[in-house]
């Protein structure tokens, strides 16, 4: 064999091998950073979480008779304690947010409540949190769109599958949480 085509033969390899090592090392990297992206929407869950017996305990002592709403926060944030994973979380999320929205509509009947200082910092910390999880979750997102599209893009979706690779699911809201509420002006 003439030396010729044994080194084009040797360098087409070798740069197969350094596509696959960069590819395979890519992939890597995005599902780290998706994996790094969910842990930091599950901090922000855990923290909002972590507010809500204060919020139910304050809220107790001025509306006691208040317990459906009382336990349907309880509740929630039971199941987003509980949840795994990003379509069960953001389902457990959504009825975690609609009962915290119940919660703050029964405290404003209680105007002893409303001036409450440790409500009000408990409201101010509870909205704070609520930043930092659109935040997290956008960012979740935007890290999830990156590893799908490396995942399905030519050539390599080649290595991505027998790599074990795969596209990852999207943190978004469930299909009522998108339904416009009902809004009566008669009561």
């Amino acid at each position: 064999m003439q030396p010729a085509i044994v080194f084009g033969v040797l360098a087409v390899l070798g740069l197969l091998v350094v596509w696959v090592v960069l590819t395979y090392n890519r992939l890597v990297h995005l599902r780290n950073r998706r994996e790094e992206a969910w842990a930091g929407i599950d901090v922000q869950l855990q923290r909002r979480a972590d507010l809500v017996p204060s919020l139910v305990e304050t809220v107790k002592g001025y509306a006691g008779h208040e317990d459906a709403v009382l336990r349907e926060v309880t509740e929630a944030r039971a199941a987003v304690t509980q949840a795994t994973g990003p379509a069960e979380s953001g389902a457990a999320d959504e009825r975690l947010t609609g009962a915290l929205r119940s919660l703050f509509a029964v405290s404003e009947a209680y105007p002893d409540l409303q001036a409450s200082a440790n409500f009000l910092s408990l409201q101010k910390e509870l909205a704070t949190v609520e930043e930092e999880l659109a935040f997290a979750r956008r960012y979740y997102n935007a890290v999830v769109e990156d590893l799908n599209t490396a995942v399905q893009r030519f050539p390599t979706l080649l290595l991505a599958g027998p790599l074990g690779f795969e596209r990852a699911a999207y943190f978004q809201a469930d299909s009522d949480a998108r339904s416009v509420p009902a809004v009566d002006l008669d009561r």
